[in-house]
């Protein structure tokens, strides 16, 4: 009786100690229901805001914006909203306890500004990357390079993040990329490219080089997670956000005036088709969304994985078509509809291998306590 004692309370203490920092260990535990109710709002997230920065960006462009610094600005420097949020989910404002193990395995000062600073010069140089292919190419074959980046993605994910392979995953992967070529086809082919040979080459080398970038960005933040930050918090979801968008908006802040784009930018705002007030509100809420955007994909790495996050943000493809019909008016062909429904059909195929991933977790789980049980009421017997 004393030692089933000495046991559970054991049991306690460890238990205890665990809930005050928990290890990155989501990859491998049975979801609960608040894992799916976090999974769900960070897809709505990175949906929503992926789509509607995208339908800002065009706008901009569309009523007179012509610098690609301050549309590579914009995708950074929203930061500053999320920082009220990092404050309010700190542990130190909390006032949560901290055990002496989790302080331990907390990363250094120093290991976390390299970090930080190497994501975001990473990020200034894919977005900018990615402003010089659509400079010098077709939109049709800028979109269709940028699908490439799910299978970049799947080659980084399984030799960092040791990702596993399996028919429903690769079905998934397959149709996206199958949905986002399609579009690509079917978009301004009647618009032929005027620019040089030479600069061809340079805006395809930059566009494949941007997207194999950002998949490599997405496998190591990721891997950070796991091997750095370690920590099961919202505030490093956010941490992972902030300092490096700071970062990125530095560099492209020095960006914009090594190049000498600030000195046209009061002139396109003069310009600007819907006036001075609707150009910064466009810039603003291009900046804003780009965020909400941003913490959804983040929340998808930390809480699946960079490949599952790759495929939501593909699965927008479809989806900023239909908000183009309603908002710019544009056209609703079959190709379209045809890459909406592949596009559903493998968000469907990969998110039911979550389930089976799940269920067969919840089994294990099951078959082990049994197991201790089993133990104990031997232990007990004797």
């Amino acid at each position: 009786m004393e030692e089933t004692q000495t046991v559970e309370l054991q049991t306690r203490v460890v238990g205890q100690n665990q809930d005050e920092d928990i290890p990155f260990t989501n990859q491998s535990q049975p979801k609960h229901y608040k894992w799916w109710i976090r999974v769900i709002t960070y897809i709505l997230f990175l949906i929503s805001g992926q789509s509607a920065a995208i339908l800002l960006g065009r706008l901009y462009f569309d009523k007179g914006g012509n610098s690609k610094w301050m549309a590579t600005f914009v995708q950074s420097a929203g930061f500053p909203i999320l920082l009220p949020f990092l404050f309010y989910f700190s542990p130190i404002a909390k006032s949560v306890p901290v055990s002496v193990t989790s302080v331990a395995r907390r990363p250094k000062i120093s290991t976390l500004v390299f970090l930080y600073s190497a994501f975001g010069l990473l990020l200034t140089g894919d977005n900018l990357m990615y402003s010089y292919g659509l400079l010098y190419l077709p939109v049709s074959t800028y979109s269709l390079l940028c699908a490439t980046q799910l299978a970049f993605n799947a080659v980084f994910s399984f030799f960092l993040n040791s990702q596993k392979f399996s028919p429903f995953i690769l079905n998934s992967v397959i149709l996206l990329t199958i949905s986002a070529s399609l579009l690509a086809v079917n978009s301004d082919s009647e618009n032929a490219s005027t620019v040089s040979k030479g600069k061809y080459v340079i805006g395809f080398l930059c566009t494949v080089g941007a997207s194999a970038t950002y998949s490599l960005y997405l496998s190591l933040v990721q891997l950070s997670f796991e091997k750095v930050i370690k920590r099961e918090t919202f505030s490093a979801v956010l941490d992972m956000q902030i300092y490096p968008s700071f970062v990125a908006t530095c560099g492209c802040v020095v960006g914009l005036f090594a190049s000498g784009e600030w000195r046209s930018l009061s002139k396109e705002m003069k310009e600007y088709k819907e006036g001075k007030v609707s150009y910064m509100m466009t810039l603003i809420f291009t900046a804003v969304t780009w965020q909400v955007a941003s913490i959804g994909l983040l929340g998808l790495i930390f809480e699946v994985s960079s490949l599952f996050s790759n495929v939501i943000s593909t699965l927008t493809s479809p989806v900023v078509p239909i908000l183009a019909v309603i908002f710019f008016h544009d056209k609703m062909d079959g190709i379209k509809a045809m890459a909406m429904v592949l596009a559903i059909w493998g968000f469907l195929s990969y998110i039911y291998q979550q389930y089976l991933d799940d269920s067969k977790s919840k089994v294990k789980k099951k078959m082990k306590a049994n197991s201790n049980e089993a133990s104990l009421g031997l232990t007990g017997q004797v």
